[in-house]
């Protein structure tokens, strides 16, 4: 019968064996990695993902999946506005979004994305359901208002990824999920979660955020001007202000000329761990849109027919 018995040596080292650590196997050698550093050299990482609705910024920024962006800016200045712009944008481009809007309910976010694909204030219900059926399999709202907390919106990221299989997730806004603006370490935590989320689950967070006060409006707030905590800007990949020219528009109100070249609003790129470009695009509102354009006059690049099929425009 002890013949039948497995032994143990009595000289193996237990202690030893439990405090291996589990992901030993990510020690690797470099020569795995040659085609994909090859292919990063050559900018395959930096020109692949989504793109903005803008054309000229399609050479410079991307939104790869694993990587969380920050929008931030001055109270007023259209973070809101230009993102929900951002994610119809990636519907055309085939990508699944969720939004979790804890500021607006979702008949209004719907209402704001309707216009700027429309370019128009007040598109027709006909356009409505071709612009939802547009979307059907591609957009998701979280349907919460108020304040929530980040292991349960954490848990809906997840649950929602799984289900849904979405590419991009879009929190809006950083302070409805912390509360405190003096909470230093629970703003570190949450972006530091959903940083690991965002890496875990292949997904891209977008992240609206507000920029602290300066003296006055008139000037681009940068990374370093986000309220809170500095470890909010340091984990992000990506970090964008947007800034809404607001000395242009006193001053037409005033009934006094203006240069219309002027943009109406920068879109700031100060931070871009992953690719080469910093920088500032100018663009052009269209307040009955309530959209963007990279060039003044023109309100709109939206095809209709892409909602209205051979039925033609019906705003």
């Amino acid at each position: 019968m002890m013949d039948d018995l497995i032994l143990t040596p009595d000289n193996i080292d237990f202690a030893e064996l439990a405090a291996e650590p589990h992901d030993k196997g990510k020690i690797v050698a470099p020569h795995i990695f040659r085609d994909e550093t090859v292919a990063y050299l050559a900018g395959a990482d930096q020109l692949s993902g989504a793109l903005l609705p803008w054309k000229k910024t399609h050479d410079h920024i991307r939104f790869r999946p694993g990587e969380v962006s920050l929008w931030m800016g001055i109270n007023g200045h259209g973070k809101s506005l230009l993102t929900s712009h951002v994610m119809l944008d990636f519907l055309h481009q085939n990508e699944k979004v969720c939004i979790a809007s804890f500021e607006m309910k979702p008949r209004a976010t719907l209402a704001r994305m309707c216009k700027q694909a429309a370019g128009a204030a007040m598109p027709t219900a006909r356009f409505v359901d071709a612009l939802l059926s547009h979307a059907r399999g591609k957009l998701w709202l979280y349907d919460r208002m108020g304040q929530t907390d980040p292991e349960h919106l954490l848990s809906i990221m997840r649950y929602a990824t799984k289900k849904l299989g979405l590419q991009h997730f879009m929190v809006d806004w950083l302070m409805k999920v912390v509360a405190g603006e003096d909470d230093y370490n629970g703003q570190k935590n949450f972006v530091n979660s959903i940083c690991a989320f965002a890496q875990d689950y292949g997904v891209h967070v977008h992240l609206i955020h507000h920029s602290r006060k300066l003296g006055d409006e008139n000037t681009i707030p940068g990374k370093m001007d986000s309220k809170g905590s500095g470890a909010i800007v340091d984990q992000v990949d990506q970090c964008f202000t947007v800034w809404r020219n607001k000395k242009k528009e006193q001053t037409k109100q005033a009934g006094k000329e203006v240069d219309e070249k002027m943009p109406d609003a920068f879109v700031v790129c100060d931070k871009n761990r992953h690719g080469d470009w910093e920088g500032k695009v100018g663009l052009f509102y269209n307040p009955g849109a309530c959209s963007y354009s990279e060039h003044p006059g023109r309100m709109t690049y939206y095809n209709y027919d892409r909602y209205m099929g051979d039925e033609g425009v019906a705003i």
